[in-house]
Protein backbone atom coordinates (compact mmCIF):
# COMPACT_ATOMS: atom_id res chain seq x y z
CA UNK A 1 0.00 0.00 0.00
CA UNK A 2 1.34 3.41 -0.90
CA UNK A 3 0.57 6.62 0.93
CA UNK A 4 -1.33 7.78 -2.16
CA UNK A 5 -3.90 5.02 -1.78
CA UNK A 6 -3.62 4.54 1.96
CA UNK A 7 -6.25 4.57 4.57
CA UNK A 8 -4.89 4.26 8.08
CA UNK A 9 -3.28 0.85 8.41
CA UNK A 10 -3.97 0.93 12.13
CA UNK A 11 -7.14 2.23 13.72
CA UNK A 12 -5.25 4.84 15.72
CA UNK A 13 -1.49 4.44 15.33
CA UNK A 14 0.49 5.24 18.45
CA UNK A 15 2.69 8.31 18.37
CA UNK A 16 6.24 7.24 19.20
CA UNK A 17 8.84 9.53 20.69
CA UNK A 18 8.88 12.55 22.95
CA UNK A 19 9.06 15.21 20.24
CA UNK A 20 7.55 14.38 16.87
CA UNK A 21 8.60 16.20 13.72
CA UNK A 22 5.69 17.20 11.47
CA UNK A 23 7.10 18.18 8.10
CA UNK A 24 5.37 20.10 5.35
CA UNK A 25 6.81 18.93 2.06
CA UNK A 26 5.66 19.43 -1.49
CA UNK A 27 4.71 15.83 -2.27
CA UNK A 28 4.02 14.18 1.10
CA UNK A 29 3.02 10.82 -0.39
CA UNK A 30 6.15 10.76 -2.57
CA UNK A 31 8.23 11.71 0.47
CA UNK A 32 6.69 8.86 2.47
CA UNK A 33 7.67 6.41 -0.26
CA UNK A 34 11.19 7.89 -0.40
CA UNK A 35 11.54 7.59 3.40
CA UNK A 36 10.45 3.95 3.15
CA UNK A 37 13.23 3.23 0.65
CA UNK A 38 15.88 5.48 2.23
CA UNK A 39 15.29 5.02 5.95
CA UNK A 40 13.11 1.91 6.29
CA UNK A 41 10.03 3.96 7.24
CA UNK A 42 6.77 2.13 7.90
CA UNK A 43 3.52 3.77 6.80
CA UNK A 44 1.07 3.53 9.71
CA UNK A 45 -1.57 6.02 8.62
CA UNK A 46 -2.48 8.48 5.91
CA UNK A 47 -5.40 10.58 4.78
CA UNK A 48 -6.48 10.11 1.17
CA UNK A 49 -5.10 12.50 -1.40
CA UNK A 50 -7.30 15.27 -2.76
CA UNK A 51 -8.00 16.03 -6.42
CA UNK A 52 -4.61 17.82 -6.63
CA UNK A 53 -2.68 14.83 -5.25
CA UNK A 54 -2.12 16.44 -1.84
CA UNK A 55 -2.65 14.90 1.56
CA UNK A 56 -3.13 16.62 4.87
CA UNK A 57 -1.58 13.82 6.93
CA UNK A 58 0.86 10.92 6.66
CA UNK A 59 2.15 9.10 9.75
CA UNK A 60 5.35 7.05 9.51
CA UNK A 61 7.46 5.11 11.95
CA UNK A 62 11.17 5.72 11.32
CA UNK A 63 13.91 4.17 13.45
CA UNK A 64 11.63 3.72 16.48
CA UNK A 65 9.91 7.11 16.33
CA UNK A 66 7.04 8.84 14.59
CA UNK A 67 7.44 11.24 11.68
CA UNK A 68 4.44 13.08 10.25
CA UNK A 69 4.07 14.77 6.89
CA UNK A 70 1.61 16.94 5.03
CA UNK A 71 1.52 18.80 1.76
CA UNK A 72 1.34 22.60 1.64
CA UNK A 73 -2.16 24.08 1.49
CA UNK A 74 -1.64 27.75 0.55
CA UNK A 75 -5.38 28.37 0.40
CA UNK A 76 -5.49 27.53 4.13
CA UNK A 77 -2.47 29.62 5.15
CA UNK A 78 0.20 26.94 4.67
CA UNK A 79 2.16 27.96 1.55
CA UNK A 80 5.05 26.09 0.00
CA UNK A 81 8.21 27.06 1.87
CA UNK A 82 11.74 25.64 1.62
CA UNK A 83 12.88 23.78 4.73
CA UNK A 84 15.48 25.70 6.72
CA UNK A 85 16.97 26.06 10.14
CA UNK A 86 16.69 22.41 11.23
CA UNK A 87 17.77 18.88 10.48
CA UNK A 88 16.49 15.48 11.54
CA UNK A 89 18.91 13.24 13.46
CA UNK A 90 18.82 9.46 13.22
CA UNK A 91 20.84 7.70 15.91
CA UNK A 92 21.77 4.38 14.32
CA UNK A 93 23.87 1.35 15.15
CA UNK A 94 25.25 0.76 11.62
CA UNK A 95 25.80 4.13 9.98
CA UNK A 96 27.38 2.66 6.86
CA UNK A 97 24.31 0.52 6.07
CA UNK A 98 21.91 3.42 6.74
CA UNK A 99 24.04 5.78 4.65
CA UNK A 100 24.33 3.41 1.70
CA UNK A 101 20.58 2.71 1.67
CA UNK A 102 19.72 6.43 1.77
CA UNK A 103 22.18 7.34 -1.00
CA UNK A 104 20.95 4.42 -3.15
CA UNK A 105 17.40 5.78 -2.73
CA UNK A 106 18.46 9.24 -3.93
CA UNK A 107 19.69 11.20 -0.88
CA UNK A 108 22.62 13.54 -1.56
CA UNK A 109 25.69 13.57 0.69
CA UNK A 110 26.19 16.96 2.35
CA UNK A 111 28.79 15.93 4.93
CA UNK A 112 30.36 12.49 4.40
CA UNK A 113 30.44 10.09 7.33
CA UNK A 114 33.52 10.65 9.48
CA UNK A 115 34.66 10.21 13.04
CA UNK A 116 33.87 13.43 14.89
CA UNK A 117 35.70 15.19 17.70
CA UNK A 118 33.13 13.84 20.18
CA UNK A 119 34.04 10.29 19.08
CA UNK A 120 30.88 9.27 17.21
CA UNK A 121 30.63 8.63 13.48
CA UNK A 122 28.43 11.28 11.87
CA UNK A 123 27.33 12.46 8.44
CA UNK A 124 24.59 14.53 6.77
CA UNK A 125 22.36 13.91 3.75
CA UNK A 126 19.75 16.00 1.95
CA UNK A 127 16.65 14.26 0.65
CA UNK A 128 14.89 15.14 -2.63
CA UNK A 129 12.37 17.27 -0.67
CA UNK A 130 15.07 19.52 0.79
CA UNK A 131 15.13 18.02 4.29
CA UNK A 132 18.57 17.69 5.90
CA UNK A 133 19.11 14.38 7.71
CA UNK A 134 21.99 13.68 10.08
CA UNK A 135 23.09 10.14 10.86
CA UNK A 136 24.98 9.48 14.07
CA UNK A 137 26.49 6.22 15.26
CA UNK A 138 27.56 6.47 18.90
CA UNK A 139 31.08 5.44 19.79
CA UNK A 140 31.25 1.92 21.10
CA UNK A 141 33.04 1.60 24.38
Amino acid sequence: MTAATATPTRANPAMLGGVIAYLQVDGATRAAEFYRRAFGAELVGAQPVDDRGRTMHVHLYVNGGSLMLSDPYPEHGHPVAPPQGFHLLLAVDDIDAWWQRAVAAGAIAVMPVAEMFWGDRYGQLRDPFGILWALNQPKRC
